[in-house]
């Protein structure tokens, strides 16, 4: 993979240019996960390359976009308003419109920069702009849906060569911004290859990674958020009086790692900063409590992990919520006290958990990168 600002296509291999940005976490790691994917399908035949088109190529001050974020997110009422207020293909449309004179120097400089034989967008804001900017003599150019369910208007361009959705409900919406039907696919939200492998025993796993063996192991996960309901969750759930273990991942949170490191515990509790382990976590877990992130989701699915949300960015994860329950996969628990009765119910009866475990297994879709990797092989004609 080569994240430089520039390569060349050679005549030998055909080059595929992913446009992303770092507005949260979800579309580097999809953009990742399908070049994975396309060294794993075609080993050394396809040259792959990511550009971050905020930072490195959007006009001032937007190019602040990656930082500006996690501010932004803080905010989620007003997040959620001006999600709300933007969707829709006439709103789409004015936006594009609007900035098409202050982005157009930046567009066509990027599309010049990185000269691809195919492109690939994991970014709404990435769609029209790029797509104006390359004009009618293009490369083919595919756009990966990394929203779940609640996808916003810019998604959507019908100039594009095909538009991939992670669920059906995604294809409905893109159905009703009036794209043409043969261009939308369900394929899945595509994630890291390690997240698609068998799941393999519990028992195996957790012995290796020191766990607790005879207890329900909860797995939590969302310190990046700070304090907030994470902290207090689990503190819930060690108070509750349920005979269990908690694993908390912190992520780059170290003042909650510090706080829950010294708290005492009536449980046992094993405490992680930044881990890579995560998808030996999620197979070694039998619950996990998590932010609605649509890669999170995806990824307790292809591991068959039942799924507690206790909270949710207001706009485009919400579907995500709503996802998770229609497909029996998960409960929405937006308080401590309904993560212990969510906990409480799987605990007391495994014949429900179970259920909820087939839901998951059901509804997850381990093969979406590869899948999109070949569909990229077969408009490359490899």
């Amino acid at each position: 993979m080569n994240n430089k600002a520039t390569q060349k296509p050679t005549s030998k291999k055909p080059h595929v240019v992913f446009y992303f940005s770092d507005t949260g976490g979800g579309h580097r790691s999809a953009a990742e996960a399908i070049i994975e994917a396309i060294h794993l399908e075609y080993k050394n035949r396809v040259t792959t390359e990511m550009v971050d088109f905020f930072k490195d190529y959007a006009p001032r001050p937007f190019n602040k976009m990656p930082d500006w974020y996690p501010h932004m997110v803080k905010a989620p009422q007003l997040w959620s308003a001006s999600f709300h207020a933007t969707d829709g293909r006439p709103q789409a449309r004015a936006i594009t419109t609007t900035m098409w004179p202050i982005a157009r120097h930046a567009a066509k400089t990027l599309v010049q920069s990185h000269p691809a034989d195919l492109i690939v967008t994991v970014h709404p804001f990435a769609n029209s702009f790029a797509l104006k900017a390359l004009g009618a003599n293009r490369p083919p150019f595919i756009n990966v849906v990394t929203d779940m369910v609640t996808t916003h208007a810019l998604w959507y361009d019908n100039r594009a060569d095909l538009i991939l959705v992670p669920t059906e409900n995604a294809r409905q919406r893109a159905l009703k911004y009036k794209m043409p039907p043969e261009k939308v696919r369900v394929v899945g939200l595509p994630v890291a290859d390690k997240y698609c492998k068998p799941i393999g025993r519990k028992s195996t796993l957790r012995k290796k990674l020191g766990w607790t063996v005879d207890k329900p192991v909860v797995l939590m996960v969302g310190g990046g958020e700070g304090m907030g309901p994470l902290a207090k969750t689990a503190y819930e759930i060690d108070a509750s009086g349920l005979d269990l273990s908690l694993v908390i991942v912190c992520g780059r949170n170290q003042k909650l790692k510090a706080t829950l490191e010294a708290r005492k515990w009536e449980n046992p509790v094993l405490i992680y900063g930044f881990t890579r382990d995560m998808p030996d976590f999620m197979r070694a877990a039998d619950f996990i409590v998590t932010k609605a992130g649509p890669g999170t989701i995806a990824e307790a699915l292809n591991a068959e992990l039942p799924i507690i949300l206790y909270s949710k960015l207001p706009g485009q994860e919400d579907g995500n919520v709503t996802f998770v329950q229609e497909e029996g996969a998960g409960v929405w628990a937006p308080t401590p006290q309904e993560v212990v009765r969510a906990l409480t119910r799987w605990i007391s009866r495994p014949a429900e958990r179970q259920k909820v475990i087939e839901n998951c297994r059901r509804a997850g879709r381990p093969e979406a990168a590869r899948t999109i990797a070949r569909t990229i092989g077969e408009m490359l004609g490899l």
